[in-house]
């Protein structure tokens, strides 16, 4: 066999695996909007947008995502456009929506299903608006800004509210 026909061979028999470590593995995420202030975009007068690690295979088990983690997830809506929230609740739990819902009762949040918000209350379309969104919309977990450097690696557990009313045990 021909030395350049092998080593285009060897070479195109690691797309597979490439492919499934970007599908299924780690990305890095632009930020947009200022919905997750002062988490993410903390200085959003600036051009400078963060960028984050995105771990796409935590979508694939649901039960791996619990409160407070910050996803990434499709909109209920458009499912073209990705947004970052906080979970806020997860299935059998009674959420209280923002008081600045008022016509919005308490919602129990149905099997496979997340309550998710934006930190910044006043800049965020969430469940508030929305409802509770089916876990399969996730598509993975925020774990780490990688930019600006300055931030990167800070605490991303502070942040979001308490919104629970009551906590039910699922038997699932």
């Amino acid at each position: 066999m021909h030395p350049h026909i092998k080593t285009a061979l060897v070479t195109l028999s690691w797309f597979p695996v490439l492919y499934a470590a970007v599908d299924y593995g780690f990305q890095p995420c632009r930020i947009q909007g200022m919905s997750m202030t002062p988490t993410f975009n903390p200085g959003t007068e600036t051009l400078a947008k963060d960028i984050v690690l995105v771990r796409k295979f935590m979508a694939a088990n649901g039960s791996s995502l619990s409160r407070g983690d910050i996803v990434m997830l499709r909109s209920p809506s458009n499912p073209e456009k990705l947004l970052t929230k906080r979970i806020v609740g997860v299935q059998g739990d009674t959420i209280s929506p923002r008081a600045e819902y008022p016509r919005q009762k308490p919602t129990v949040v149905p099997r496979n299903h997340l309550w998710v918000e934006g930190d910044n209350a006043f800049h965020s379309i969430d469940s508030n608006t929305f409802g509770p969104v089916s876990s399969g919309l996730v598509v993975g977990k925020v774990v780490s800004v990688l930019w600006p450097l300055s931030r990167w690696g800070v605490d991303l557990s502070k942040g979001g509210r308490n919104a629970l009313t009551k906590v039910e045990e699922s038997n699932d």
